[in-house]
């Protein structure tokens, strides 16, 4: 490490006890992980040399955004450098008349949804940790949110990239063109690659126009199931709202009195947004999926009719997280994703596994995708083991439904033992392959994704 460092000379470098343990810290709760080593890069020709200076000296190294991620991707498991990007956090440029923009890795996602939206365009990707987290970060784990029914995922609107590669290498991958069919999907191959095939130093994004009209609709039922298939109806009378989230009792629970008030004897309530270019061609819509809901079970809809209210509607939402923590001191946060038209059974099913195993089970998310953030809830690390055969058998079920094991959180460390539950050998030791090629030693972000071998 002595060798390493004077190799770095001139960059930001921290050992101090308080960094090592600020950068081997993330939000997955899969305990700490300290660096030998925290290095700032500021563009890419530092981060290349940093990248280089590691594979010479055989240490591992580990990138970093704003270490909100919830599968312990950025943990630096091995040791080694902990490289931080948050410094590049420059809008390079916002343009209009193309619907693109370009940034640096460090730019916060929230700050940069409102400098778009100041030009009247929007970005659509938006996880609940929008405020915090960093566009490289939501690169590295293919970030989704409540929108990613309408719109998609962060993949959906990265046009190209400049990437340093494992070995050092700065290269230019994909485009500036909203189209474009040369070659390779490269973009597509690193987004989501969760830091193990090389780092974004660089992002070109597509842009869409700013809906006018924004209209959200809290719609109460009795009971989880019944919001369940509600959801299915809804979409299949033909509408695609901007986001149809669920929350279930214990996630209502959790929240309540802590925002906006929900109705007395709810089970569970869906939040739906749609959006157009209308007052009236919106507000038909949400009418028609209020009475859809009702169909179904529906308890009377409770329409946000102004921006502040719709504010506090999703700061609610985005609340529920960190509130499980005060009915339970201990959670692991799950982010499933089954085929829509089997939420209701998956919901059952992992309540029924809580049940047997005397655990609380929580299940809210993004239910018009069929992506559920199924949180387990126990008061103690004594009760760990359990909590341990309870996480297998959701996964198991998971992937029984035809569903995969993670949706926006990525593998990381959390989920790594569960990966063969959905992916064959031939599939792993081929993506082992790929990893292998592009970083012969291993070197950068160890010990991610695949199994141990």
């Amino acid at each position: 490490m002595k060798a390493l460092r004077e190799e770095l000379q001139g960059l930001e470098l921290r050992d101090d006890e308080a960094s090592r343990a600020t950068w081997g810290h993330d939000e997955s709760d899969q305990g700490d992980f300290l660096p030998e080593l925290v290095v700032f890069a500021r563009d890419a020709a530092e981060v290349s040399r940093v990248v280089r200076a590691c594979v010479k000296h055989r240490v591992p190294l580990t990138p970093v955004g704003a270490r909100t991620g919830k599968s312990g991707g950025s943990l630096p498991i091995k040791g080694g450098v902990s490289l931080s990007l948050e410094k590049m956090n420059r809008i390079v440029e916002i343009r209009p008349g193309d619907l693109t923009a370009t940034v640096q890795p460090g730019v916060v996602l929230g700050d940069f949804q409102r400098a778009v939206e100041e030009r009247g365009l929007f970005y659509p990707p938006d996880p609940n940790s929008a405020p915090n987290c960093t566009l490289g970060g939501n690169i590295a784990e293919n970030a989704g949110g409540p929108s990613a029914l309408k719109y998609g995922v962060t993949r959906d609107y990265v046009l190209g990239l400049e990437w340093v590669l494992p070995t050092g290498e700065v290269m230019r991958v994909g485009r500036q063109t909203i189209k474009g069919v040369a070659g390779y999907d490269l973009v597509g191959l690193f987004v989501g690659s969760e830091g193990t095939l090389g780092i974004a130093t660089e992002i070109t994004l597509k842009l869409l126009p700013r809906p006018r009209v924004v209209m959200t609709a809290l719609l109460p039922f009795t009971d989880v199931l019944a919001a369940a298939r509600a959801v299915n109806a809804v979409l299949l009378g033909g509408l695609l709202p901007r986001c149809l989230e669920l929350l279930d009792d214990v996630a209502l629970a959790a929240v309540k009195g802590k925002g906006v008030p929900f109705p007395e004897g709810a089970g569970a309530v869906i939040i739906a947004e749609l959006d157009g270019s209308s007052e009236e061609g919106v507000f038909a819509e949400l009418n028609l999926l209020a009475s859809i809901a009702k169909d179904h079970g529906s308890l009377d809809a409770q329409i946000a009719v102004d921006r502040d209210q719709r504010e506090r509607l999703w700061a609610t939402r985005r609340m529920v997280s960190p509130a499980l923590r005060e009915l339970q001191k201990y959670k692991f946060s799950e982010d499933i994703v089954v085929p829509r038209s089997r939420v209701p059974e998956a919901i059952a099913r992992f309540k029924a596994i809580g049940d047997e195993l005397g655990l609380t089970v929580a299940t809210y998310g993004h239910a018009g995708d069929g992506n559920l953030h199924t949180n387990v809830l126990y008061r103690s690390p004594a009760d760990r083991p359990r909590v341990e055969v309870a996480l297998e058998r959701l996964m198991k079920e998971t992937v029984n439904l035809g569903g995969t094991i993670t949706g926006e959180h990525g593998v990381g460390i959390a989920k790594k033992r569960f990966l063969s539950l959905e992916q064959s050998p031939g599939v792993i030791d081929l993506q082992r392959a790929l990893k292998v090629m592009l970083d012969p030693d291993v070197i950068l972000n160890p010990g991610k994704i695949f199994p141990d071998a």
